[in-house]
């Protein structure tokens, strides 16, 4: 009588945290289409961070000189990312007047606010420069005691297991590509798939293959209130967007 009462007391609470389990909020490349904002800059993680959003993302890349920048693109207004210096990018202004952040300054701002920090590493030239790049990351995220609040993201594989190698144990890593099975996500120590919205809408059954092995779900980039109201639907556990407050709405609303 007992073990059966425990097994369906234990049934329900799993029944119950699935039922309550939260969608999350991340703003791609921070709360930019908003005044004094733009894509990757300061004013889109503070104001990410404004709005509550679970996270805020953001892309890095390692330069010539072997130093850690803020950007989505390989190149802004006629400059390669790796095949310039960091002083060079540094006097590029975003379209908010913003010069381009190095990953220190955008750390420093990030440790006065609270929003996760979901740092995309872009695939670099070489294997070994993605190497470089994670250690640098790693490094000067610990020195900055922002170890508790950072996720990583990459469409490398190779990235991915760097991280995942070097950051702290159980520190989120996703893979973006969305060529792995969740099975095999798992066995590289993946925190879960990180796909675009098209890959999950094409296999729905992902997420729960996903769910089922104890891996965590985030779809991107998911712009409307149709595709919000299938990502929540199907129970995804994270969803990125340029519409923040959109899907805040949707979520309240649901």
């Amino acid at each position: 009588m007992n073990i059966k009462r425990l097994f369906f007391a234990g049934a329900f609470a799993l029944f119950v945290s699935q039922i309550s389990a939260q969608t999350n909020v991340i703003a791609h490349r921070g709360f930019w289409k908003t005044d004094g904002s733009a894509q990757n800059s300061i004013a889109a993680l503070v104001k990410a961070d404004s709005i509550n959003c679970y996270g805020s993302e953001f892309d890095v890349w390692l330069t010539k000189d072997n130093k850690l920048i803020v950007n989505h693109d390989a190149s802004f207004m006629g400059q390669r990312m790796e095949d310039s210096n960091y002083e060079q990018l540094q006097k590029l202004r975003l379209k908010n007047g913003e010069t381009m952040p190095g990953l220190s300054d955008y750390l420093a701002e990030a440790s006065k606010l609270k929003t996760k920090l979901i740092l995309e590493l872009k695939e670099q030239s070489s294997a070994e420069r993605e190497s470089e790049a994670v250690k640098k990351i790693v490094a000067m995220v610990h020195d900055m005691k922002l170890e508790d609040r950072m996720e990583y993201i990459s469409f490398s594989k190779h990235a991915v297991k760097e991280f995942i190698r070097l950051a702290p144990q159980n520190t989120p890593v996703y893979y973006l590509k969305g060529d792995l099975t969740p099975a095999q996500l798992k066995e590289i120590g993946a925190s879960g798939a990180d796909y675009h919205l098209s890959v999950f809408q094409k296999n729905p059954q992902l997420i729960t293959e996903c769910h089922q092995l104890g891996l965590k779900v985030n779809v991107w980039t998911v712009n409307n209130t149709e595709d919000f109201q299938w990502c929540i639907t199907n129970q995804v556990d994270f969803i990125t967007t340029n519409e923040p407050i959109t899907l805040q709405n949707a979520l309240k609303n649901k």
